[in-house]
């Protein structure tokens, strides 16, 4: 054996020694898969996010396919959307995602779901940045909806949804009114339509009408910017908006 070829023997049975020393060495895995998840639990239950998640980890590793592995699986799922910061909710949403695929019938599916749903759903960006979070955490609790309506979970699904439709509309309405503010009122009223047909319960409904009849005004649509100035002074007689209507208008 050349003395390069010694060398490179040598320094594989090191590191073979090394990582039995460190298997050895770890506390963790010597435990099996019940007394790891029940070590993972007692730091859960201290809100010991990082230092449950381990535990968690080598439960499931150990047995995967027993009830304390499936546990153990959500449990990581839990402890990093508990932790929270924008890394741990996506690892979040990956580990649910992964405990729906590997246990689709598991009574715990809502549950899953609705969390699915919630990890999106923290991660939204404000209305001017970029929605593409706010559109998947409508789909998961549409599909919350769809797939167990009559769970526990949905029944405060609804309101997360006026919430993340409210935010796509809000979206939408700082859109057009950037368009309105640097001259461009054909793109204002394309996207202000828009918005009223997509989100008819737009929490801030007046504000757009008055923005969609400003920019139809602009555009010399003057009948359309009468009707439009009409229907919020009718539908929202004591907004601050409907009192900015131009008396022109009036």
């Amino acid at each position: 054996m050349t003395p390069f070829r010694r060398g490179l023997a040598l320094a594989a049975i090191a590191l073979v020694a090394a990582c039995r020393s460190g298997v050895k060495d770890d506390p963790i895995l010597r435990l099996s898969a019940t007394e790891s998840l029940e070590e993972g639990k007692r730091l859960f239950e201290l809100e010991k996010y990082a230092g449950a998640r381990p535990y968690f980890t080598h439960a499931f590793e150990v047995e995967p396919n027993s009830s304390a592995g499936r546990e153990a699986l959500l449990l990581v799922a839990d402890s990093l959307f508990l932790q929270g910061g924008d890394a741990n909710l996506v690892q979040a949403e990956a580990k649910y995602r992964d405990f729906q695929n590997r246990f689709p019938t598991s009574e715990r599916s809502a549950y899953v779901q609705a969390r699915i749903a919630q990890s999106l759903a923290r991660q939204i960006e404000r209305p001017d940045r970029d929605q593409s979070a706010t559109v998947k955490a409508l789909a998961a609790y549409q599909d919350l909806l769809r797939l167990y309506p009559t769970s526990a979970e949905a029944e405060s699904a609804q309101e997360e949804i006026a919430k993340v439709r409210d935010r796509l509309a809000e979206h939408e309405y700082l859109v057009g009114a950037f368009y309105l503010r640097y001259g461009l009122p054909q793109a204002t009223i394309g996207r202000i339509e828009g918005l009223l047909a997509s989100f008819p319960s737009f929490a801030e409904t007046d504000k757009a009408l008055f923005t969609l009849a400003q920019a139809y005004h602009r555009v010399d649509r003057a009948d359309d910017a009468q009707a439009t100035y009409s229907r919020l002074r009718d539908e929202f007689p004591g907004s601050p908006w409907t009192e900015k209507i131009p008396e022109r208008a009036r």
